[in-house]
């Protein structure tokens, strides 16, 4: 069967401010640079190229925007490489995400594949300061211990999962659960009418499960952790249809956003917003 040629509509044209953009982004790979590094000037562009300025500018606007790259002013300024935050692509998922309906059941089933993984891959690397920034976390979001709100301890939970996942060697990995941490911390929200008891019963789970995946890494058992990781994300999934869990809208606010909304809601009176926080 003769092969499908693509229609000259489907084969999608770009700009020459684009195409600047993608050859820009192989001269940072040819060169080797990495973050903190300067790349050539926009007049040494301009004559590589054989561009305009404007075009230049453009290409160099576009990079930006992707996080790329940082622009500054001046007499010595110009573009400097940057590495991605993950809350820039946070926001480029929830443009994708945009008009598709992503419920919080969806993200905990595949947290439920995930963080198992992740955490028992994390046990090996596990250093002393690895062990005392996770102790450090289950402290602060302890509802019986903790001085910190039980919003933001709610919030503070996913750092738990944070620190695993720094230590876990699969990259790969370790960005796709991050990602999800993040999307969870920013953008989950939960009834306005969930009772104070049944959110501090949530809290008091979440540490005794961290206390006691602790424990199991401590003792290098990979395993453990591992099996108390998919009891943990199947007991947090639970808890959060108890408590009414959503996602924000559809994925459509940055996380910019969110906060700032955040910021608002926690000096409102109880009641009369809906309670924000970071899904476990």
């Amino acid at each position: 069967m003769a092969s499908r040629q693509p229609s000259t509509q489907a084969i999608k044209q770009l700009k020459r401010s684009d195409l600047v953009a993608e050859e820009i982004k192989r001269l940072i790979t040819d060169r080797n640079l990495a973050p903190g590094d300067r790349i050539p000037r926009e007049s040494e562009l301009q004559v590589q190229f054989e561009v305009s300025k404007g075009t230049i500018r453009e290409a160099l606007k576009s990079l930006e925007v992707q996080g790329l790259i940082t622009i500054s002013t001046g007499p010595s300024g110009g573009g400097t490489i940057a590495e991605v935050p993950l809350t820039r692509t946070l926001q480029f998922m929830q443009n994708y995400l945009f008009f598709k309906e992503v419920s919080i059941d969806d993200i905990y089933k595949v947290r439920m594949s995930l963080e198992p993984d992740l955490a028992a891959g994390a046990v090996p690397h596990l250093t002393e300061a690895d062990f005392d920034a996770l102790e450090h976390s289950i402290a602060c979001c302890d509802p019986n211990h903790g001085h910190a709100d039980q919003l933001s301890q709610r919030r503070d939970d996913m750092n738990f999962h944070d620190l695993l996942a720094a230590a876990n060697p699969n990259p790969f990995l370790r960005f796709t659960c991050e990602l999800i941490n993040e999307m969870l911390r920013e953008l989950t929200v939960f009834g306005n009418r969930t009772p104070q008891a049944e959110s501090r019963k949530f809290g008091e789970r979440n540490t005794e499960f961290h206390r006691d995946i602790l424990k199991a890494a401590r003792a290098r058992d990979a395993d453990r952790v591992r099996q108390l990781m998919v009891e943990h994300m199947a007991d947090a999934s639970i808890s959060v249809k108890r408590l009414k869990g959503r996602l924000q809208g559809r994925l459509i606010l940055d996380a910019e956003t969110t906060r700032r909304r955040s910021a608002v809601s926690t000096v409102r009176p109880p009641g009369k917003t809906a309670a924000r926080s970071g899904a476990k």
